[in-house]
């Protein structure tokens, strides 16, 4: 068995997609056998955080300490270099197929209460391939506790730079504000990208521009926002709907096999929002979230 658990494929028309057991991620979306994300080997651990789902909070929260409800809580430490918890708790859970088609399947957690976090809350999402309209993922959180829980939930796909350098990547992110962050890459406040190499609303090419910042103030069209990712040999378009107010631009020169990626993260809230509150959720009993995001090949 592949170190990421069970493997579903899932297809429709020249799309195909494979979303894997362990943290429910996507492991491979193609089309007519050209990837449009980044695919890491079955015998790998998902590098980087390639196409994780992050639940219940995206991102990074300062010493894994916060304070809910009038209690002071403390999770593990997951990202030693800087000290925090990064990323939730869903990414190495094996999660269970409730759901499958030819062209979709969902798969469920139960976040379990733990030390740090005593709450209850089920995640379903539901991967679907459509030989038009490409990848659609659809999210939902429901809160299967007696007490209110914190809440927040994002997305870790790569595109593929289609074997051209990050720098001849033209990048395009519809957003007005950049968030700052200390040394612990926690946001410490915002700022207006015009003006800045940070500007990309109407889309740049990179060249020597490197990426790991998260950013806001996003132009919506019809309910979606779209970050888009083109290069001469072809790209991709990451959108989301308007449960997903920030988004986490990553560039690494290598994320698996050697290649590049362009990480599009939609989230919810930023990093540490357990702490500062913003874009934090709070599900009462029996609430629900949910959320809607894609991909399109370019």
């Amino acid at each position: 068995m592949a170190l990421t658990g069970r493997q579903f494929t899932i297809a429709a028309g020249d799309h195909e997609a494979t979303v894997v057991e362990v943290g429910a991620g996507l492991r491979r979306y193609a089309v007519g056998g050209d990837d449009v994300t980044v695919t890491y080997g079955d015998d790998d651990l998902p590098p980087k955080g390639c196409g994780a789902v992050l639940v219940p909070w995206p991102n990074r929260l300062r010493g894994g300490r916060y304070a809910f409800d009038g209690q002071t809580l403390q999770v593990s430490l997951t990202d030693p270099a800087t000290g925090n918890a990064n990323h939730g708790l869903g990414r190495w859970a094996r999660w269970v197929a409730v759901a499958q088609e030819p062209s979709e399947v969902t798969l469920a957690l139960d976040i379990v209460p733990q030390t740090g976090w005593p709450f209850e809350v089920r995640v379903e999402v539901t991967y679907a391939v459509h030989a038009e309209f490409g990848l659609g993922v659809t999210a939902v959180a429901r809160n299967t506790g007696s007490r209110s829980a914190p809440f927040g939930a994002g997305f870790h796909p790569y595109l593929s730079t289609r074997g051209r350098a990050l720098s001849e990547v033209r990048l395009r992110v519809p957003a007005q504000e950049r968030l700052m962050v200390d040394d612990a890459q926690i946001p410490v406040g915002n700022k207006a990208v015009a003006r800045t190499t940070y500007d990309l609303r109407r889309g740049r090419r990179l060249r020597e521009l490197r990426l790991d910042d998260a950013f806001t103030e996003l132009t919506m069209s019809d309910g979606r926002a779209a970050v888009d990712v083109r290069t001469p040999a072809g790209g991709g378009r990451v959108w989301f709907d308007e449960a997903f107010r920030y988004v986490q631009v990553f560039t690494p020169e290598i994320v698996a096999g050697g290649r590049p990626g362009i990480a599009v993260e939609p989230m919810t809230c930023p990093a540490d929002a357990f702490n500062s509150g913003i874009g934090l959720l709070v599900l009462e009993p029996g609430a629900t979230w949910t959320g809607s995001w894609g991909i399109q090949p370019l």
